[in-house]
């Protein structure tokens, strides 16, 4: 059973990921707890782990509001997906001769092939978030999935802004085929960097749109 803090802070976060609390807006705990049916201690606990992931900031004796990533947060993001993607990638292309390496490619060629027959911009950062957090979680390491999963709202809303570039979707594509390529081709030499170029592209475009 999930406890009340829990519960407060799944409510805020789906009220940010499906867009219904507007930026600038200042909101009143008390009224987004009195909605929730819960005291404002936990509400209140909830707000500030969202505003340790930068989702919100408190505005004090007011209340809390969506926060604007800034150039800092875009980078230190990539940064940490750099890190995390980079090393995974990594294992998978050491041991790529593993069943449960071949079943993860086989998911992979799969995505990938749904992403390129999508015109929904929608559906493909779906696809594309899906592409990443399997190659993430399959290391099944609880450090890196936390850390992913705090991450995905914001990857997302980043996704977006540089998918929405002309030409970038089809780039992306042929930059996801050499990743899953060199993770099947054991290729250690070269998947690192495959990654990273991968990460440092959305990057620019991402920095250039704030």
């Amino acid at each position: 059973m999930k406890t009340l803090q829990a519960l407060a802070y799944q409510h805020l976060k789906e009220l940010i990921t499906n867009h219904r609390l507007d930026y600038g807006t200042i909101y009143s705990e008390t009224k987004v707890s009195q909605e929730l049916g819960i005291s404002r201690t936990p509400m209140r606990d909830a707000i500030h782990r969202l505003a340790q992931e930068k989702y919100l900031d408190i505005i004090p004796s007011r209340g809390f509001m969506l926060h604007r990533m800034t150039s800092t947060d875009v980078i230190e993001i990539f940064q940490t997906r750099s890190a995390i993607e980079g090393y995974c990638t990594l294992q998978i292309a050491s041991r790529c001769q593993g069943s449960a390496e071949q079943q993860l490619f086989s998911t992979l060629e799969q995505l990938l092939e749904r992403q390129r027959s999508t015109d929904d911009i929608e559906a493909f950062v779906d696809l594309d978030n899906r592409f990443h957090l399997e190659i993430v979680r399959f290391l099944n390491n609880s450090s890196f999935n936390e850390t992913f999963d705090s991450l995905i709202a914001q990857i997302r809303q980043l996704a977006i802004m540089s998918l929405s570039h002309e030409g970038r979707r089809e780039e992306t594509c042929q930059e996801h085929r050499a990743i899953l390529q060199a993770m099947k081709d054991g290729d250690t030499e070269h998947v690192y960097q495959i990654t990273q170029i991968h990460m440092e592209k959305p990057l620019g475009i991402n920095l250039s749109d704030l």
